[in-house]
């Protein structure tokens, strides 16, 4: 069972993921708004840094790793959010993703899970499925591409970061790394698609308030990993959707109608179901 601190901290985390989610969608031009998110976490990361302890040298392998799979992650991110809304892209990012770490934490680090928490886990993502919903709208098909493919990335990273924090026991350190390691590679990809000029002071403040949510939300994600298996973790974090898609209707005029609300039901359900399982 999953202690009831660990619940809180990545309930909280799930609120942080889908608000900066949510903003990225909401701009005009998803690629910038990435860049603007990756940009405010790096100049976080440098003010804060230097008052944190240093990471073990046996973790940064894993750090640099991670950093080469975030920066995929957030240029898929920003692709499957230029061809397609937050109501189809983010629960096929974050639904296919839980099932994909349960089954390799399984096999590459012999993370067994009672057989309640396998039911729990398929019903948060099966929840998080329904929710994923097609309008019609142009370019969807590639937005589902992009969605999926960075359902791969997620688990990878997730499962990287299991073994790295474990090592560092540094979770807020261990996250703000990887900020400025991944908007090296992540902004000079997104230059080739968007101009990169420098931003407005709003769109400096928006940059940072995504950052800061993202940096809370992955650091609560991993210190929750040092003290719990990672594959309810993981899954328990893809109750985020439910925030995405409220915060999605209430900013930008998603409606997530009959299906989604039904999804949002059986995400719950799943919820309460891993939380009960022993272990």
């Amino acid at each position: 069972m999953l202690s009831p601190h660990v619940v809180a901290a990545v309930l909280l985390a799930a609120t942080l993921h889908a608000g900066w989610n949510v903003v990225v969608r909401a701009g005009s031009d998803r690629r910038r708004e990435t860049a603007l998110l990756l940009g405010g976490g790096a100049v976080i990361a440098v003010v804060v840094l230097p008052f944190l302890p240093g990471l073990p040298i046996f973790c940064w392998p894993y750090v640099l790793a991670s950093s080469l799979l975030n920066g995929g992650y957030f240029i898929l991110v920003a692709e499957a959010y230029a061809h397609g809304g937050v109501a189809l892209a983010y629960p096929l990012m974050r639904g296919v993703a839980p099932m994909i770490t349960l089954l390799a934490a399984w096999l590459l680090i012999g993370e067994a899970l009672p057989a309640v928490a396998w039911v729990g886990i398929a019903t948060i993502c099966c929840g998080v499925l329904l929710l994923a919903r097609r309008r019609g709208d142009a370019g969807e098909a590639a937005s589902v591409k992009f969605a999926l493919a960075n359902a791969v990335v997620i688990a990878a990273y997730t499962l990287n970061d299991a073994i790295g924090v474990r090592i560092s026991q540094a979770p807020l350190a261990y996250t703000l790394w990887l900020f400025p390691l991944s908007a090296i590679p992540t902004l000079l990809w997104l230059r080739r698609k968007t101009p990169l000029h420098p931003p407005s002071l709003r769109e400096a403040a928006r940059g940072l308030g995504g950052a800061g949510a993202g940096i809370g939300a992955y650091s609560l994600v991993l210190w929750a990993i040092t003290r719990a298996p990672v594959a309810p973790v993981a899954a328990l974090r893809e109750t985020s959707i439910l925030t995405g898609v409220v915060l999605a209707r209430l900013c930008i005029g998603e409606r997530p109608g009959r299906r989604g609300w039904g999804g949002a039901v059986v995400i719950a359900a799943g919820a309460v179901i891993l939380r009960l399982a022993p272990g």
